[in-house]
């Protein structure tokens, strides 16, 4: 596809811009932080409720296209933040209301070592069932047919199967999910998804558990990291 002289311009000097913000263009302050001003041409304005333009803006005709694997090859909304990501989810599941089906994970606690001082009977079902981390995907994983959903652990390299791999479902069963690759070599194959025993690498948690759940998460949007290496228009 051809691209006039403007565009490649245009390109160019977005590109440019976004290095200088990568580089800190040396007017971040004592503490790290900068200004940054975004261009007009970049932002959604004139609206009162921004997140509903923007989803708009994002994925239009959404309801009638959600058969349609390629339209969520290139698309995608970016945030900084897992808290970010979940009000977008919310926001998506609330449009479709009625379609999704609900998957529910289980739980172990594994076995502490001898000098651990956390006790056992902390673990309840509620505090396990509402712990939210990095890596895995939350107790209650709401899911369609036809969205878009990233896997979060490898399950076959070999085949691509990796971590941050895009998919749309196109069957949703009890113990497997099916669904189409929408990125990368492999896109268009179908693949299914088992449950797996999932253990968060978080730091901070000062134990250790398995959540036995899909490895998956609605992709509608994702934080800028797991965008790395995605193609996105």
């Amino acid at each position: 596809m051809l691209i006039s002289r403007a565009e490649q311009e245009e390109i160019a000097n977005f590109g440019n811009w976004i290095l200088l913000i990568g580089d800190g263009n040396d007017t971040s302050d004592e503490n790290g932080e900068m200004k940054v001003e975004i261009h007009e041409d970049l932002l959604i304005s004139g609206t009162t409720n921004p997140l509903m333009s923007l989803i708009y803006f994002v994925y239009p005709d959404l309801i009638d296209k959600l058969g349609d694997p390629l339209f969520f090859q290139e698309r995608g909304i970016l945030a900084p933040t897992l808290d970010s990501i979940e009000h977008v989810i919310e926001y998506m599941i609330s449009l479709i209301a009625g379609e999704e089906r609900e998957y529910l994970s289980s739980h172990s606690v594994c076995r502490p070592g001898k000098n651990f001082d956390v006790q056992s009977e902390w673990f309840t079902t509620e505090f396990l069932n509402g712990i939210k981390s990095s890596g895995i995907p939350n107790h209650r994983l709401k899911l369609w047919v036809g969205c878009p959903v990233m896997l979060t652990r490898n399950i076959d390299q070999a085949n691509e199967l990796c971590n941050g791999m895009r998919l749309t479902v196109t069957h949703l069963g009890n113990n497997t999910i099916v669904a189409t690759v929408i990125t990368g070599k492999r896109a268009g194959t179908r693949v299914f998804i088992p449950r797996m025993n999932l253990i968060p690498s978080d730091p901070g948690l000062p134990f250790k558990f398995r959540r036995r759940q899909f490895p998956l998460m609605l992709c509608f949007a994702m934080t800028i990291n797991k965008s790395q290496g995605q193609s996105l228009s």
